[in-house]
């Protein structure tokens, strides 16, 4: 115990330092090339999703471990409040895709809502101008700047803080469908993601995109949402572009980068819940 303290300050210091070092853009660039191997990895993703959804069933990641005993697991741990995660990777013929200077992340995860019909999770997702409200502190801004149907385009700032803040200005594109009266599922694009220089002073700028110091590049989310049990399963399938891990400092930096995906979709999926929850309890169905 005597060790774990001054381990710890030592971690944050050096964290701190890299981190304020790497605010140099030739440095943190977002590469063309990264950024096609993220497009291509989405492509490759979006086709999976879509083959999976022409088939019909099953509809939830969750049931996919039919065959295996984490079904059952899965389905216990959610019924009783919590939330499932696990990591996923989108190959290509078989092979990693790599994506030069950069690290893509894809996560799943899955929480269920007791008590919840689809329509008012979806009524509730859906209220992007109030996200700020459900989801602090990682979303510090949110309003829907267009609306048209089941299209949306809607502004959402994140505010992340782990040794250093972090605060991202992004634009995302999201729609919605609705398959019948138990089963729907969404995609969000981010179209527009801009780091934030002295957030809320008045010397508050934009960094151009891609020329920061990578925290978030690229950020889409693939949800699904299914009435049953009664209440809704709301799954979420997130992957992200990020920065690298620079050469010699992966013991250090490795654990930042790579967990910051995993306690965002952590967050966002406990926190959806357990706002809805209080929202129905304070709005009972008449």
């Amino acid at each position: 115990m005597p060790k774990t303290k001054p381990t710890m300050t030592r971690l944050a210091i050096v964290l701190a330092c890299f981190f304020s070092l790497s605010g140099s853009a030739s440095a943190d660039d977002l590469k063309p090339e990264a950024l096609a191997a993220y497009n291509h990895y989405l492509q490759l993703t979006q086709g999976k999703i879509d083959t999976q959804l022409a088939q019909a069933t099953p509809y939830l990641w969750i049931d996919l471990a039919s065959q295996t005993t984490h079904r059952d697991a899965y389905y216990a741990e959610l019924l009783k409040g919590g939330v499932v995660i696990e990591r996923l990777e989108t190959l290509d013929n078989g092979n990693p895709i790599a994506a030069p200077g950069a690290l893509i992340h894809h996560w799943i995860g899955t929480v269920f809502i007791p008590g919840a019909n689809l329509a008012q999770t979806l009524e509730f997702m859906q209220d992007y101008d109030h996200k700020k409200d459900y989801f602090r502190p990682d979303i510090q801004r949110s309003k829907i700047l267009q609306h048209q149907g089941d299209d949306f385009l809607v502004n959402l700032r994140f505010y992340k803080k782990k040794v250093i803040t972090v605060v991202n200005d992004t634009d995302h594109q999201v729609h919605y469908h609705v398959l019948d009266a138990t089963h729907a599922w969404s995609r969000s694009h981010a179209t527009r993601i801009q780091e934030v220089e002295n957030p809320g002073e008045s010397n508050e700028r934009l960094d151009p995109q891609g020329h920061d110091r990578g925290f978030l590049w690229g950020m889409d989310t693939y949800w699904r949402f299914q009435e049953k049990d009664g209440g809704t399963y709301v799954e979420c399938q997130s992957v992200s572009l990020t920065r690298d891990i620079p050469t010699g400092l992966g013991w250090v930096v490795g654990p930042f980068v790579t967990s910051v995906p995993r306690e965002s979709l952590t967050f966002t999926l406990v926190t959806a819940r357990d706002a809805e929850l209080q929202r129905l309890a304070a709005h009972p169905a008449e």
